[in-house]
């Protein structure tokens, strides 16, 4: 397929999705604080992005896959690429995953956010910065840095943090 960079695909949408969830999520977190039940999934999620973001750089690294923009064999890997796993994606699926598992029992709908990390991935491909298999592992990893940063009772980066983000700031004004 010839890489499609117009209508919804660009990448100018896939940085306002990446960028604006990501920003939206801390300046949530931050206004929330990690007292209540939806400012623990913020941080949760913050928590679980800044994993998943780590550990697609070190596996990016590692794998050195070369993007379908730079070869059309994907089997080439080892080759000082970054294509394996999509970090975006990754990114996207593990600011969304701490908020669908606390809220899918409540609230079915919830499950809709899924649809962020599925645009993400089709639009990576589309544009031709990653094969299908890097935004699957992407999505897979940002799933699962999500859910272990679900099953924490404390968010980690809020117990980094003084005292005042996990009151937020909603309460302190």
């Amino acid at each position: 397929m010839e890489p499609q960079d117009s209508g919804i695909w660009t990448r100018s949408n896939q940085n306002a999705l990446r960028y604006g969830l990501l920003f939206g999520d801390i300046a949530f977190a931050i206004w929330e604080g990690g007292e209540s039940r939806v400012g623990k999934a913020a941080w949760q999620s913050i928590d679980s992005v800044a994993l998943a973001g780590i550990t697609a750089e070190v596996a990016k690294r590692a794998f050195g896959r070369l993007r379908p923009s730079e070869t059309n064999d994907p089997n080439q890997w080892f080759q000082g690429g970054h294509s394996f796993p999509s970090g975006e994606v990754s990114e996207i699926s593990g600011i969304v995953t701490p908020y669908v598992l606390e809220y899918a029992h409540d609230h079915p709908a919830v499950w809709a956010l899924e649809l962020l990390p599925a645009y993400d991935a089709i639009a990576r491909v589309r544009v031709g910065e990653h094969w299908q298999t890097d935004v699957l592992a992407g999505w897979a990893l940002g799933t699962a840095t999500g859910y272990l940063a679900w099953k924490h009772d404390s968010p980690i980066i809020l117990r980094i943090l003084p005292h005042g983000f996990s009151v937020g700031l909603r309460k302190q004004f």
